[in-house]
């Protein structure tokens, strides 16, 4: 039977812990929120992670100590955010692959990110791309519009494919300068999507989060779900802990018939080195 990766993203770098004290924003808060996510469904974290004031941050130390608790505790594939927050240095974002995850994100081009913009300058990208080659760290293509479907496409035809040989994309939609989180536009970049892809996952920022996850189950793709994107199950019904929008997506898959794949199975489909 076919089945379904799901990731959780706990946290972010937007919202902060002083508006939403659920957020796991301490290392144990994020250990137990991965042990949590993982007997619910979820495969694989991705992290972005704070100091000790609750601010984002891409301190090494403190990203190579969040890797290993990981590890240590959950048999989770370990993704790390490259993107940060919309105010780190390039530079920084490109040394999160010192702490030596088994897989990060790579986002395909800038896009404007609600009043903000999320810089990704081609020269980043190809430098990003080429380190995770070298240091074997699968990336997960994030793609914000049609124009980033476009750019992995010459990213691919430039540099090759990714360590371990497979592709895989992450549909963000519904960011406030991107594409918008509805089935057409879901369609529209999955069917733009390279031919070496071989799997992918969508993402329903804020209130998009329930129909880009049926639109994603019904054309064949991935969930990435987690309160970095959403902090409600529904209008007036907050999000309490991360394991809630796990539990729901795996309830979707499993409705689907395509339940959730275990993080052996999803390590297998992104051919993540052991």
């Amino acid at each position: 039977m076919a089945s379904t990766l799901i990731t959780v993203a706990p946290t972010g770098a937007e919202t902060a812990k002083a508006d939403c004290p659920a957020l796991p924003t301490t290392l144990d808060e994020l250990v137990e929120t991965a042990k949590r996510c993982e007997a619910a469904g979820a495969a694989m974290i991705h992290l972005h992670i704070r100091d000790g004031e609750h601010q984002p941050t891409l301190d090494l130390g403190r990203l190579t100590e969040t890797v290993a608790a990981v590890r240590e505790n959950t048999a989770l594939i370990v993704q790390l955010s490259t993107g940060g927050a919309v105010t780190d240095p390039l530079a920084d974002r490109l040394r999160v692959l010192d702490a030596a995850p088994d897989s990060c994100s790579l986002t395909m081009g800038t896009v404007n990110f609600g009043d903000d913009v999320f810089m990704n300058p081609w020269p980043f990208v190809t430098e990003l791309f080429q380190l995770t080659q070298e240091r074997e760290v699968v990336p997960e293509f994030e793609l914000f519009d049609l124009g980033h479907v476009a750019a992995l496409h010459r990213l691919l035809g430039k540099y090759g494919l990714p360590y371990g040989g497979r592709v895989h994309c992450d549909l963000v939609m519904g960011v406030p300068g991107g594409m918008p989180g509805t089935a057409d536009a879901l369609v529209a970049a999955v069917n733009a999507l390279p031919d070496a892809v071989t799997s992918w996952s969508a993402t329903g920022i804020g209130r998009t989060s329930l129909t880009v996850a049926l639109a994603a189950l019904a054309k064949g793709g991935n969930l990435r779900v987690g309160m970095e994107d959403t902090l409600t199950l529904a209008k007036g019904h907050p999000v309490t802990h991360n394991a809630e929008l796990v539990e729901r997506a795996a309830a979707l898959a499993t409705l689907a018939q395509r339940p959730p794949m275990s993080p052996d199975e999803a390590r297998d489909l992104l051919n993540v080195k052991k």
